[in-house]
């Protein structure tokens, strides 16, 4: 690996993750300025819009996206995935920008690596280690501060707010652990392309897009194509293209990028105001998932260990 692929696949991953950020902040904009706006018809235009794009592109790059439905184990998981991982992680993210906003969703949402790890520890009695576990401590001080103030006999935050960000640091642990089965033989395209066209569908089940009534206004609608575009389509794309120049745990660290983008451009563009205690505790759960990261390679090599260990 030379360095300039390593320094196109930092660009890539970072780039893909202040993206993803920009997203919430367009969301957050959409949602002032047309209050008839909800988190679930904008959830569902999302998915099943950018749902669509990458399969067709998986299909035009000879990917072969069908295939996944010739094996029952691998359709139930990206079935699961649409369900389980991909509307909790964008439907309840939505939710929190709507009734919030950006900035604090993104970095509360930021947690669900320490969900991964609780997961791998009551689960495949993976013991967190030392840099897990000062990680874990940074980051419940850091959402203490962003959620009291400082105060801990009052929330500084809305109950709802940190409900619907809680919940989409779960789907970011769900979406993240469901597909890792498959997505080696079927690629990030292809699983993704159909998770978010299955939950994006399943939503319309519920909630049928086509009975809400909405004035789009032009802006609104560029806005919305950002959305889909510029804050699903492309990030994962690049994301997915970085990962071929650099480590996943180095593609990982580029994560930060997300809630400091949603914070830049929410206080430059909505004026949104932050006090220190959220950006000290925003700056600790950077930092602690960061450390997380480092240390991501150590814990699936310990894995891969036991795993190779236990079918000898």
């Amino acid at each position: 690996m030379t360095q300039q692929n390593h320094l196109r696949g930092v660009l890539l991953a970072s780039s893909a993750c202040i993206l993803w950020g920009i997203s919430g902040v367009a969301a957050s904009t959409l949602f002032i300025n047309n209050p008839h706006l909800t988190a679930m018809w904008l959830t569902q235009v999302r998915m099943i819009s950018a749902g669509l794009i990458l399969l067709v592109w998986g299909m035009v790059a000879g990917k072969h996206p069908f295939k996944i439905w010739h094996h029952r184990h691998a359709a139930w998981t990206a079935v699961s995935y649409g369900l389980l991982g991909l509307i909790p992680v964008q439907l309840c993210y939505f939710e929190a920008v709507r009734v919030g906003n950006a900035p604090i969703a993104t970095i509360i949402q930021f947690l669900g690596p320490f969900i991964i790890s609780i997961y791998y520890f009551l689960f495949k009695h993976v013991t967190p280690s030392r840099i897990e576990l000062i990680g874990m401590i940074m980051a419940f001080i850091g959402t203490l501060l962003i959620v009291t103030h400082g105060h801990l006999n009052s929330l500084a935050i809305s109950p709802v707010i940190l409900f619907w960000s809680g919940l989409s640091a779960i789907g970011v642990a769900t979406n993240t652990l469901i597909p890792r089965t498959i997505l080696p033989k079927y690629g990030a395209l292809t699983v993704t392309g159909w998770g978010l066209l299955i939950a994006g569908l399943f939503l319309t089940l519920l909630q049928p897009m086509w009975r809400v009534h909405l004035t789009i206004t032009w802006p609104q609608l560029g806005l919305l194509i950002v959305i889909i575009l510029l804050g699903t389509v492309a990030p994962f794309l690049m994301f997915a293209r970085s990962l071929s120049d650099i480590l996943p745990t180095t593609a990982s660290l580029m994560d930060a990028f997300e809630p400091l983008a949603a914070t830049v451009f929410s206080i430059t563009f909505l004026n949104v105001q932050l006090t220190s205690f959220d950006f000290i505790g925003g700056l600790l759960i950077i930092l602690a998932v960061m450390a997380l990261s480092l240390n991501t390679h150590k814990m699936l090599h310990f894995l891969r260990r036991r795993r190779a260990h236990s079918s000898s």
